[in-house]
């Protein structure tokens, strides 16, 4: 994957209010707010199938997400009031359904019964991301991984996503706020946006934890984006 260049830009309407933020911190702000994310996600020829776009909120995570990966984004799912094993597609059979629900930590078979909107947000975390692997797209982008749901689930999920995928020829980057998940999602990869730093990276497994270590990473790539105003 390439090389970025990410201007992200608001028009600034002069109100007192923002003239005197300008004013009083000194901004030097003509006309616009802007943001620039520069970087390089070196993936591209690369085996791989888990991948985590990580930083703090504002660092550009969902920004560059979705420049880079915009046609494998899971959008809002739409789901009827029937139980969400018939909000899946009628191509799969129960057994293929019920087998990812497994996979993805879903397991609870009276909440298979149930109308979406009445489940947990962990529960909707699993079913859109059961979903999302049944689908015919070959990678997945899911933002706010793990954000709505504790911590304890956050990685007991990430674990159960990470083994689900790579039982499958798909790929999968997760987008999160949360580092915490890193050592249990065992990504392939990881891109921090906090230091606009990508490396691949090692996993030594341990009681199902990793410790990490930077791989350095040196392709010479040509420039996918140029300069992207938003």
């Amino acid at each position: 994957m390439p090389s970025f260049n990410i201007v992200k830009k608001s028009n600034l309407n002069k109100t007192f209010r923002t003239q005197s933020v300008i004013g009083q911190f000194d901004l030097q702000i003509d006309t616009d707010v802007k943001e620039q994310f520069v970087g390089n996600i070196a993936i591209e020829n690369k085996n791989w199938q888990v991948g985590i776009i990580v930083g703090s909120s504002g660092s550009g995570k969902s920004t560059i997400a979705k420049e880079l990966f915009s046609n494998y984004y899971i959008n809002n799912y739409e789901y009827d009031n029937n139980a969400v094993i018939d909000n899946m597609s009628s191509d799969l059979t129960v057994q293929q359904i019920t087998s990812m629900f497994n996979s993805v930590g879903f397991a609870t078979v009276w909440s298979w019964l149930k109308p979406y909107s009445v489940l947990s947000n962990g529960e909707r975390m699993r079913v859109d991301l059961a979903r999302a692997i049944l689908s015919n797209s070959d990678t997945i982008v899911f933002d706010e991984f793990t954000s709505v749901v504790d911590r304890t689930v956050a990685k007991t999920a990430s674990y159960a996503i990470s083994r689900a995928i790579r039982k499958t020829n798909k790929k999968f980057i997760a987008v999160s706020c949360h580092r915490d998940i890193v050592e249990w999602l065992e990504p392939d990869w990881i891109y921090d946006t906090d230091e606009q730093r990508f490396f691949f990276a090692k996993a030594t497994k341990n009681d199902r934890k990793c410790d990490w270590k930077s791989e350095d990473v040196a392709p010479k790539y040509g420039n996918f984006l140029e300069n992207i105003i938003i």
